[in-house]
């Protein structure tokens, strides 16, 4: 009689894990936290005039434009290279150990999407778990392409969004333009206007208006994705990230030394000076067109995302027991729970349903909430792994995906 895959392989173990992914997805946690808070607080929503009443309204332009130099889309960048990773990881596990790597993939996947399913309806419109679910989904169909095969697609993925904007503003085509109906349905139903919009999830009396936010910022998020061409540009990110996984890059630093090298130093020179006029463009309207934006994105924040993660990994081939790597991990071990952490902590602390201070706090002032919540969740996670294997979202995760009890405690 055989035995169902799920009963052959288990999760990666702790003394399995490479301290160098953990690290690198507890900082790419950290950026996703910076980028994300300005939102969560509601500044993001503001009009022009009220951004300019603020006490701190000189110096948060100026966080503006380093946010977008140096934050903006590199950490999610780093985020989904980690994602493609791992998943090279989930399956050569799977192999290894002569299970049906495939079918326990699928089903993570599976189990991946209902959580961001929840998450975006229940807590933030800016979910990304959903998108990296179902374009998990495809990553198995490459499984057998060869590795110039794999960074030729990547390539071609991370440009496309150059030429569909450029398509897009030759035809005049809107491909957008149902799900943005679809938004303004729901916020003339629930009374959600362009004067409310800013102070609404700071004003709301109940989870009930909460969610009437929630639903229309679902179709605000598929604007996004559709607008934002967020469908090329993460398919060509995991696959550039399995490339990295197949190789075992991760596992050879030493030997890829000089590789590092060269992504570190031609990521920052090229990156950050075009992340200065994309910064620009992103502060000024878009004055050259979301042709040349989407061009300035390409080539200004995916290297400098490449350059993070390279630089990092240079300094923990040097200094490999520092303090900071430890303390970085441990988030990035429970990433999951860290990612829907930050969106419970940002209600409660903006949302009128918890302390309210949405709207009426300034970009620096968000920026250092932000970076407390960081260290909340790095205090947590280490002090929760120092008694437990797995973060809690983690366990719940790995056990539905594997179909039986894991222990949780040490």
């Amino acid at each position: 009689m055989k035995n169902h895959p799920s009963e052959h392989i288990d999760p990666v173990r702790s003394k399995e894990r490479h301290i160098i992914l953990d690290a690198l997805r507890g900082l790419a946690l950290f950026g996703i936290c910076l980028a994300n808070f300005p939102e969560f607080s509601l500044y993001t929503f503001l009009k022009s005039d009220a951004v300019s009443a603020m006490p701190t309204a000189g110096i948060d332009r100026i966080i503006k434009y380093i946010q977008y130099i140096l934050i903006d889309g590199k950490f999610y960048t780093m985020f989904s290279l980690l994602f493609g990773i791992g998943f090279s990881i989930i399956i050569s596990n799977a192999m290894r150990k002569h299970a049906d790597g495939f079918r326990i993939f699928y089903r993570r996947m599976g189990i991946l999407l209902v959580i961001g399913f929840l998450h975006l309806m229940s807590l933030w419109s800016g979910d990304i778990l959903m998108l990296y679910a179902l374009l998990g989904l495809l990553l198995p169909l490459f499984r057998n392409v060869s590795n110039k095969g794999l960074l030729l697609a990547s390539a071609f993925l991370l440009l496309v969004p150059i030429a569909a904007d450029a398509a897009r503003a030759v035809s005049g085509m809107d491909p957008s333009a149902p799900v943005v109906r679809m938004q303004q349905y729901f916020c003339a139903k629930y009374g959600i206007t362009e004067d409310n919009f800013a102070f609404w999830l700071r004003d709301a009396a109940s989870y009930t208006d909460v969610f009437k936010f929630l639903v229309q910022g679902a179709f605000v998020r598929m604007q996004e994705f559709i607008d934002g061409n967020r469908f090329f540009k993460v398919m060509g990110l995991f696959l550039l990230g399995f490339y990295i996984g197949r190789n075992r890059l991760y596992a050879n630093l030493e030997g890829n030394k000089k590789l590092l090298k060269k992504v570190s130093m031609y990521g920052f020179a090229i990156g950050l000076p075009v992340s200065v006029f994309y910064a620009w463009s992103s502060m000024n309207g878009h004055p050259w067109g979301m042709t040349a934006h989407s061009a300035l994105y390409a080539f200004g924040v995916f290297p400098v995302g490449l350059a993070y993660m390279a630089s990092v990994s240079l300094w923990y081939l040097h200094r490999r027991e520092c303090r900071i790597f430890k303390i970085l991990a441990a988030p990035g071990q429970m990433a999951l729970t860290n990612y829907i952490g930050q969106s419970v902590l940002g209600m409660i602390i903006f949302y009128g349903i918890g302390f309210g201070f949405g709207a009426d706090t300034g970009l620096v002032a968000v920026m250092l909430v932000a970076a407390g919540v960081y260290l909340v969740e790095a205090a947590f996670s280490r002090i929760w792994l120092h008694y437990c294997l797995f973060g809690p979202l983690e366990w719940i995760w790995r056990m539905l995906t594997y179909g039986k009890w894991l222990p949780l405690f040490k």
